[in-house]
């Protein structure tokens, strides 16, 4: 059986294909979005996507180019989100459209090793001193999970420290909730999750050096946390882990899916000048393709399969596009760029809080290099306790007015913001105008309602 056409006729005329869609045959985001729901759960593939935390439904992207991205309904949207960190050149990007084209001609996956792999490794290692060997692999998830079977495997411990409100993907050991003010033993934090799955993960407040035990294999962290808003590690937090990690005979593991060649040529740990044991990798490496990787000193890296007796295998691992989309997206990001990203992310923090105060709306938007948090309410958290003050639903009522001015955030209110290259000049004076009626929209909807 053939893939059908969703619209015979209107498919045709719109230029879509049966295996290349992108809505224009059906033009509609509440009807796609319908249907998607009948065949997909929730008819989303990641649960925020699905804008239940904001209500609403969700507008269906049928394409994007550099700082926007268009709906199925023509509607375009500056777009904060940027694939939530892994797009930081702009959708579309040539230098990376090129790539994928020149790599798809050759095929796209073997089963056997390619020299774009070891490319992109080595640009990996020559930009992160910390990453002496580099293996890749297929998300961000990915390589989380096997950090902590590495560290477990090093080390021969059990134990694993996370932090509250940092996020490390969707593996059980992971998923892990705790309650605040001391250590807690983690409890299932998704239904699915067998108490036993997390009964060695121990979870602590962020920006406070726990205890560590002769038992614990390793600590992983967002050394700057980004999916609880945007949280700063204060400071002497990440050189006070570094030191009770070193001391406890445990291997620090930076979660640097994000923040890796996110805010800076060498992540996190060049800015704060802290080395890991092990970092994790994700989004940027792969230019806006499905990848992931972890990276650290040979000698505990070669306690990998097929080297040492820590399992790790994957079909798609080093894919050839992501791997040649990835190197585009490297080569790219000078230092020339960062500092262009960082100015661009300081702008966009000062023009959101022009735009609430000018609204007599308070708001924090704190700014980590190239990231940018978003807090309603009087103070700029520390920790996931403070952070969880934000109000949930004056931010989903700021979500849905810039939505209406065209401007895309993350439809959640513990999100980062994203800049990248393609929000040129032009593009934040029409965000500072949005922001500022959507603003204003807003408080005039609490008017209404007092």
């Amino acid at each position: 059986m053939s893939i059908q056409f969703c619209d015979p006729v209107a498919c045709v005329a719109a230029g879509c294909t049966a295996t290349v869609c992108t809505g224009k045959g059906v033009p509609s985001n509440h009807t796609l979005y319908t249907r998607s729901a009948d065949v997909i759960p929730g008819g989303v593939n990641s649960s925020i996507r699905a804008f239940k935390a904001v209500g609403g439904e969700p507008y269906i992207v049928a394409r994007g180019e550099g700082a926007h991205v268009i709906d199925v309904e023509g509607k375009r949207y500056i777009d904060l989100v940027q694939s939530y960190g892994a797009v930081i050149l702009g959708h579309a990007h040539p230098s990376i459209t090129a790539a994928l084209q020149a790599a798809a001609v050759d095929g796209t996956s073997f089963g056997a090793p390619t020299p774009r792999e070891m490319k992109l490794a080595e640009a990996i290692r020559e930009r992160v001193p910390s990453c002496e060997r580099v293996r890749l692999m297929n998300s961000g998830t990915e390589a989380t999970s096997t950090a902590v079977r590495l560290a477990r495997g090093a080390t021969g411990r059990k134990r694993i420290i996370t932090f509250a409100g940092n996020f490390h993907g969707a593996t059980d050991a992971l998923l892990a909730a705790g309650g605040s003010g001391v250590a807690t033993l983690g409890l299932p934090g998704t239904a699915g999750v067998p108490e036993e799955a997390v009964a060695n993960t121990l979870v602590v407040p962020y920006n406070v050096v726990p205890e560590i035990g002769n038992d614990v294999a390793a600590v992983i962290v967002e050394p700057i946390a980004a999916n609880m808003g945007v949280v700063a590690p204060a400071p002497g937090f990440l050189e006070g882990l570094r030191a009770a990690c070193d001391k406890a005979g445990a291997l620090l593991i930076f979660d640097e899916v994000i923040t890796g060649f996110r805010i800076g040529m060498g992540g996190a740990q060049a800015k704060y000048d802290v080395r890991p044991d092990i970092t994790c990798f994700g989004k940027v490496i792969g230019g806006g393709l499905p990848i992931g990787a972890i990276g650290g000193s040979r000698a505990v890296m070669e306690n990998l399969s097929p080297l040492g007796k820590v399992f790790h295998a994957g079909t798609l691992a080093g894919n050839p596009l992501a791997t040649a989309a990835g190197l585009s997206a490297l080569n790219e990001l000078t230092q020339d760029v960062y500092m262009e990203l960082g100015a661009r992310a300081r702008q966009l923090a000062t023009l959101l809080r022009d735009a609430c105060t000018s609204a007599g709306i308070t708001a924090q938007f704190p700014v980590v290099g190239t990231l940018v948090g978003a807090f309603f309410g009087n103070r700029v958290p520390t920790n996931f306790d403070e952070a969880k003050l934000t109000d949930e639903k004056l931010y989903a009522k700021f979500f849905h007015a810039m939505l209406n001015e065209g401007v895309a955030m993350a439809p959640g209110a513990y999100e980062a913001l994203f800049v990248g290259v393609g929000h040129t000049d032009a593009v934040m004076e029409q965000l500072a105008a949005a922001a500022h009626r959507a603003a204003h929209a807003v408080r005039s909807f609490q008017k209404e309602t007092i």
